[in-house]
């Protein structure tokens, strides 16, 4: 069936429409009631150098677009859009400021709390990430991060606390932030505080365990105080073509992939698949697995949940391996396809590739929880109303959800698609806020500089044209 033919069809019924956001690239108030430093309170660049040993003014996640002071106005914004699902994280020192402590912070479960009320105030189903990003900065500094097995404890009791305080006001949770991108960004998505070039191979697959087996017991815990929650894994998709049909090439491109299933075989089928294992044992690498370690691991994730951005390629040949400009996770450039103003590879139809390989390979349902385009925007005014006129983000939504639709079409079970950032906030790669990614834009500027105010873009409408014809208007 050609996406001619589909065009004008609508999407399931009770699909879930909405946007994605993070706590500590949008709240701000980072040290308000009680609240702890993070791992992103002492990374002003995102990723691109290295961590401050305490926070800095020159760190735009302190304030973010504060979000914690103006949430009901934001969330009114995106029931206007018509948004069925919202998903934000909670920042774990919001909750336990050290991450080690034995009882939370009161006012930051009091805050959630409110951020819930709006949500159900709009009939806007909230979804939420435990971990996005943001380990607290004491737990990494102490404990260097998920290298420890003592954050196994302090994330078993910080999941259950939310459970216990939220499990009947959220159905839909995922236990940690593109999990697999540890494997690139040790500090920002493992909270490890070892320099990237000093950490040891088994440090870091000991650390991607460790979050595994917490991942594993938070869906544990689920089960026994909220089950009726749904439980999601949550990985960074990024598709891996031969960059020519040559045979090594095509091992090269599968082996890559494999980096990315592993995360998702072992949330889906309870353990370790053999690929992995032989890589562990071909690079010598030991871990400490423990019996019960195992035990918990085949405690199973209800969906699997993805962020998709980009495709790369791999090849066999090093000296054809060159490395675009975006591409932060690795990969080869792909000859074939345009990039944005970040160099990232604009592919629609990986997106397709990507839900179909998933299901194929899971047959668990599948949920879009992050897909965007950062850009420059430029403010100006059309008939007295401040707006950004940004077509390229219109073609960009509506040349992916195309290939959405025509993934469905395929037979693929999909609970929902969150637009990355529909209010723009900060860059978890680059800490700028001139790389937007949001409908509504917020008038704030890489100095500092601002009045935070919120206005709507033209995708603003074109998404709510969207959602309120459930894709019928694509």
């Amino acid at each position: 069936m050609t996406t001619t033919e589909l065009t004008g069809q609508p999407f399931p019924e009770g699909f879930l429409w909405g946007g994605a956001t993070a706590a500590n690239q949008f709240e701000g108030a980072w040290d308000a009631d009680g609240k702890g430093a993070s791992i992103q309170d002492v990374m002003p660049r995102g990723i691109s150098t290295g961590p401050t040993d305490e926070p800095t003014l020159d760190n735009l996640k302190l304030e973010g677009i504060d979000f914690y002071h103006r949430y009901s106005d934001d969330i009114a914004l995106f029931a206007e859009m018509g948004f069925k699902v919202f998903r934000f994280s909670i920042a774990w020192s919001r909750i336990f400021p050290n991450g080690d402590e034995l009882e939370p912070n009161e006012a930051g479960l009091a805050f959630y709390d409110r951020v819930l009320d709006e949500c159900e105030k709009h009939g806007i189903e909230p979804l939420v990430t435990i971990s996005h990003y943001e380990t607290p900065l004491h737990l990494a500094k102490t404990y260097d991060g998920w290298t420890s097995r003592e954050l196994i404890g302090c994330y078993e009791r910080y999941a259950r606390v939310l459970f216990e305080r939220y499990g009947k006001r959220v159905k839909y949770w995922l236990t940690f932030n593109e999990i697999n991108s540890v494997l690139h960004a040790p500090l920002m998505s493992g909270g490890i505080w070892t320099p990237k070039e000093k950490l040891s191979k088994t440090q870091l697959y000991q650390a991607i365990h460790n979050e595994l087996v917490a991942s594993a017991s938070a869906t544990k815990i689920a089960r026994e105080v909220a089950p009726d929650a749904k439980i999601g894994c949550m990985i960074l998709a990024m598709p891996t073509y031969p960059l020519t049909p040559d045979p090594a090439d095509v091992w090269a491109a599968r082996y890559a992939e494999h980096e990315n299933y592993a995360f998702g075989d072992v949330h889906v089928r309870g353990a370790y698949p053999g690929y992995y294992l032989r890589k562990l044992r071909d690079q010598g690498i030991e871990l400490e697995i423990t019996d019960a370690d195992r035990e918990v691991l085949k405690n199973t994730v209800d969906f699997v949940s993805f962020s998709y951005y980009m495709s790369v390629c791999e090849t066999a040949d090093p000296a054809k391996r060159i490395v675009g400009e975006g591409n932060i996770m690795g990969g080869a450039k792909n000859p074939t396809l345009p990039v944005s103003q970040w160099g990232w590879a604009l592919d629609p139809v990986g997106l397709r590739i990507v839900l179909n390989d998933y299901w194929e390979r899971w047959q668990v349902p599948l949920f879009i929880v992050e897909n965007g385009l950062g850009a420059k925007d430029e403010l100006v005014e059309i008939d007295g109303v401040k707006t950004v006129d940004d077509s390229y983000r219109i073609s960009y939504l509506r040349d992916h959800l195309e290939q959405v639709r025509e993934a469905i079409a395929d037979g693929v079970n999909l609970l929902g698609y969150t637009w990355w950032g529909p209010i723009d906030l900060i860059s978890a790669s680059t800490a700028q806020l001139s790389k937007r990614y949001g409908v509504i834009y917020v008038d704030r500027n890489d100095d500092g500089s601002g009045t935070l105010e919120r206005y709507r873009k033209k995708s603003f409408f074109d998404y709510q044209q969207i959602i309120r014809s459930n894709g019928a208007s694509l």
